[in-house]
């Protein structure tokens, strides 16, 4: 199936799995497209499956007295999913939206466990998959103890410069912890330098 080859390409790069347990785990995989403004997973929901990207992008986000406060944007190649909510299958905090038309190809934790049991390369990737969400979470947390907004919005300049092509300003100045106008005033006094 050609839905699944990106995925596939994107396995095949993690070195340690094998032609084998890629094709254990293929039964599991399906196929989902989503609209823009389109929810992945809607707050207070348990995130019940993983996406992996082919294409279009999400944003996670949570409300805060009635005001949407982005935490994360995710791309093609890369995994859409609550993972607290998905491992402990307890209701989530946040709510996933697409910003674009997506194409993802997805799997659930049984899926994920019956590939564990079968094959120790699995097991690894799920660690990695774990320690990868550790670190994204870390570093948002780090970055509001330590940074401030014109430091937080540099390091986004530098680390992710597509964000910028791709995602509205007013959902990057919610994810910068801003509101729009002042990321605007930001973006003149840095231009300006």
């Amino acid at each position: 199936m050609n839905d699944f080859k990106p995925f596939k390409d994107w396995l095949k790069q993690v070195s340690f799995l094998t032609e084998e347990d890629c094709a254990l785990f293929e039964p599991y995989l399906k196929i989902k497209k989503y609209s823009a403004k389109e929810h992945f997973l809607n707050e207070g929901k348990t995130c019940q499956e993983i996406g992996f990207i082919n294409r279009g992008s999400f944003r996670t986000y949570y409300l805060s007295d009635g005001k949407e406060i982005n935490t994360h944007f995710v791309f093609e190649n890369d995994f859409v999913v609550d993972y607290d909510s998905f491992l402990e299958g307890k209701p989530s905090k946040y709510a996933i939206q697409a910003l674009e038309d997506v194409e993802i190809v997805t799997f659930n934790l049984e899926a994920l466990q019956k590939a564990y049991n079968q094959s120790q390369n699995w097991e690894r990737f799920g660690r990695i998959m774990a320690e990868q969400s550790y670190k994204l979470t870390t570093q948002r947390v780090e970055s509001f103890l330590f940074l401030d907004g014109e430091r937080r919005y540099l390091d986004l300049q530098e680390n992710h410069p597509l964000i910028f092509d791709r995602i509205p300003l007013y959902h990057i100045a919610s994810y910068l912890g801003m509101e729009r106008e002042s990321l605007s005033r930001l973006r003149k006094k840095i231009a300006g330098k």
